[in-house]
C-alpha cells in the first residue's frame, strides 16, 4: 500500500529546484516550500538542485515517483519562456491527470499582484504514477502564493484521492 497522506493528513514531498546557479545556501525559494511545508505537519521525504535540463529533470521523476511513501514532488524554477526555461516540457509530457485549474488560478492570482506578467508563466500541475507534482516559478513570491494559497490547502485532500483502495 502506498500511503500517500497518513491519518492526520501529513505527506510526504520531494522539493526540487531547477536552476543552473542557485546552491542549497542561495536557494530562497526551495527553502520557503520546506519551511511551508514543514510548517503545516508535512514532511520533507527529498531535497534537489537539478539543472535546467529536461533529460535530469525527467530522470529524477522517475527516480522519485518509484519511491513508494512520497505523495507528491514540488517543484520550483524554469516555468517562464526563456531559452533556459525548460522544466514545464519536461514534465507536461509526463503528467497522467493534469490539474488545469491550479495553473489557471495561479495565473489569476499572480495577476493579481504582478499585472499582465503573469502570462508568461508556465506553472502545472497534475499526476504522474500516482504522485502530484507541483511546478511552480522560480520567484520565491510566486512560490509563496502558490504554496499557501493553492498547493497547502489542497495538498491533503489531493494526495488522499491518488491513496490505492
Amino acid at each position: 500500500m502506498r500511503p500517500h497522506a497518513d491519518a492526520a493528513g501529513a505527506v510526504s514531498c520531494a522539493v526540487i529546484t531547477v536552476s543552473d546557479s542557485r546552491t542549497a545556501e542561495t536557494d530562497r525559494s526551495g527553502q520557503l516550500i520546506q519551511s511551508r511545508l514543514a510548517a503545516a505537519g508535512h514532511r520533507l521525504g527529498d531535497y534537489q538542485i537539478v539543472p535546467d535540463e529536461p533529460e535530469q529533470i525527467q530522470s529524477l521523476l522517475e527516480s522519485l515517483v518509484s519511491q513508494p511513501d512520497l505523495g507528491a514532488i514540488i517543484l520550483s524554477g524554469g516555468t517562464g519562456i526563456a531559452r533556459r526555461d525548460t522544466t514545464y516540457d519536461a514534465i507536461a509530457p509526463l503528467l497522467e491527470k493534469e490539474l488545469p485549474g491550479f495553473g489557471e488560478i495561479f495565473r489569476s492570482l499572480s495577476y493579481q499582484q504582478i499585472g499582465s506578467r503573469a502570462i508568461a508563466s508556465r506553472a502545472i500541475a497534475g499526476t504522474y504514477r500516482n504522485t502530484l507534482i507541483f511546478s511552480l516559478p522560480g520567484s520565491s513570491k510566486a512560490v509563496e502564493l502558490a504554496v499557501d494559497a493553492l498547493i497547502l490547502p489542497e495538498l491533503s485532500h489531493l494526495a488522499g484521492l491518488l491513496k490505492p483502495d
